[in-house]
């Protein structure tokens, strides 16, 4: 009780810390949508670079193509400060701009009209902020391979692709029409990007360039570049084309640790539909960071281990069963790559669904009851520290609960829903009735309603919305049993299922206690099914 009493005490004044965080105007115009944002649609980059690896420099230019969707005189594209603007230009014209922050405010002589398609070419020079621990913090990582060959990479999610290249830095907006991304590395190395490759040209210059292209919308952050000494090798799998990029030093470890794609393909492809990026095919390419789900382009470091890095995040043993980047990462390709969240205070639409998948290769692989033991055990990894839903505009996360809270709060849901078959139909049609598509909470919420005939907005209000879980409080009067929830949403309710004396029974307490006609003498002769919950 003690312990329950100071964490409350921590919420609260944690929560009072929240409410008094301010947020800035660089916050504003990173994550809001002004005029200058909403006034154009994305449907092209070509980006056309040439990376250094001696001066860790980058120079080129990333040809942006868009409609515009109202008249207007001025749009807003972003890059970090310390990157610099040589040019911009239209039709062979400098256009005027205006830096404030990362924005670009770039001006037009004559007023761009609704419906016209416009391009334009946003010249960049600089060297990109190098990442201190990617990728949890944005940046470039320069490093050298066992044969001191440069080993390069670069991870940017919730930190922004504009660290490295000009663009509408906004989750709300992809090109339509896909990107190319072509990459001029030293003599030597290879440059492994999105999509497919297109071609290579020796630059006569001591640079080969590297031409890639992607044919479906992509998240700004997904764009990638991977430079190194790379082998190549791959397959067609059941229709899909799946490539494999590896250190030369490291072949032999890599064709037998990727086998483990092809069984998560047909796991995923079984449970979320089919594989949302065919035209761009399916590449894992080692990079010298942890991972990253860069679409078409699977960023892979866990150093050729099963689980985390040699580890087992759920601390159960079943964690090593897998390689935990190879699936989680490549779970991305539907929920965070396909769906996307128009704000990044909604990742958890990203990482809740895509720690979900873990537990699902593995029901896939071994049954459900390890897969409930893996997540379960995922339990000790919760924080209760904030919110999963960050500030809405301004560029902010929320709590890093979003991986196993999210994960375990789906556990719930289903459970909740209690029938497998429908479960997996609901899952099934969300990832294809939103394929490409980006959406928000609200849009989760009522498809999850709809499908399942529950009203679960309590349920997602509950674990998204308040920092604690809720706890499931119960005690005898007269010789039956009450109960109620202790919960933050208001309006919440959520049906449970105990044991009295070996016997399964379904409850649904409220917030208010409702006295049952169960009748029980004692509370040690209950037992709540927590496995199936996440609740305290």
């Amino acid at each position: 009780m003690k312990s329950k009493l100071l964490f409350l005490l921590m919420f609260s004044v944690a929560s009072k810390l929240s409410a008094q965080e301010t947020t800035t105007r660089k916050d504003s115009l990173k994550g809001g949508l002004r005029f200058e944002r909403t006034c154009f649609d994305v449907l092209r980059y070509d980006l056309n670079i040439k990376i250094n690896p001696d001066e860790k420099s980058i120079i080129g230019f990333n040809e942006i193509t868009f409609k515009v969707l109202l008249n207007t005189t001025k749009i807003q594209l972003d890059l970090f400060e310390n990157m610099q603007i040589d040019s911009i230009v239209l039709n062979s014209k400098k256009l005027n701009y205006k830096r404030e922050f990362e924005a670009v405010f770039i001006d037009f002589d004559t007023a761009l009209t609704k419906d016209s398609e416009q391009k334009i070419r946003f010249y960049y020079s600089g060297k990109p902020l190098i990442a201190k621990r990617a990728p949890w913090d944005g940046g470039f990582v320069f490093k050298k391979d066992s044969n001191n060959k440069d080993f390069i990479g670069v991870a940017v999610q919730g930190t922004g692709a504009s660290l490295w290249f000009p663009c509408k830095d906004s989750q709300t907006d992809e090109p339509d029409l896909g990107a190319t991304i072509k990459v001029a590395v030293p003599n030597g190395l290879m440059n492994v990007s999105n999509g497919r490759l297109i071609g290579n040209q020796d630059l006569k210059n001591g640079y080969t360039r590297w031409d890639w292209e992607v044919k479906n919308p992509i998240n700004s952050y997904d764009i990638t570049v991977n430079i190194g000494d790379y082998i190549h090798f791959g397959e067609t799998y059941k229709g899909l084309d799946l490539d494999f990029y590896a250190l030369r030093e490291n072949e032999a470890k890599a064709k037998t640790q990727f086998e483990e794609v092809k069984p998560m393909m047909d796991c995923f492809q079984s449970k979320f539909g089919d594989y949302p990026f065919k035209e761009d095919g399916f590449k894992l390419v080692e990079t010298s960071y942890l991972g990253m789900e860069h679409q078409s382009a699977v960023a892979y470091g866990n150093k050729y281990k099963k689980g985390y890095l040699g580890s087992d995040l759920s601390g159960t043993g079943v964690g090593m069963l897998f390689d935990y980047i190879i699936i989680h990462e490549s779970g991305h390709e539907w929920f965070g790559n396909s769906i996307t969240s128009k704000d990044i205070a909604d990742m958890w639409i990203h990482e809740g669904f895509t720690c979900y998948t873990e537990s699902v290769y593995l029901e896939c692989q071994y049954g459900i009851e390890k897969a409930q033991i893996y997540i379960n055990g995922l339990k000790e990894n919760i924080r209760n520290d904030a919110p999963i839903i960050g500030q809405y505009g301004v560029n902010k996360e929320g709590s890093g609960d979003m991986y196993y809270k999210g994960a375990l709060m789906l556990n719930t849901i289903r459970h909740i829903i209690n029938n497998d078959e429908k479960w997996w139909k609901i899952i099934l049609d969300y990832s294809n009735n939103f394929k490409l598509k980006i959406i928000d909470t609200e849009t989760v919420i009522a498809y999850f309603n709809e499908q399942s005939g529950i009203d679960l907005t309590p349920v997602f209000n509950q674990y998204l919305r308040f920092a604690t879980i809720p706890t499931l409080d119960m005690k005898i009067e007269n010789n039956f049993l009450s109960y109620r929830w202790k919960a933050f949403e208001p309006n919440f309710t959520m049906p449970i299922d105990i044991l009295i004396q070996g016997k399964k029974t379904r409850i649904q307490p409220t917030r208010t206690w409702t006295k049952s006609k169960l009748s029980v003498k004692s509370l040690s002769e209950i037992e709540v099914l927590k496995n199936d919950f996440l609740v305290d």
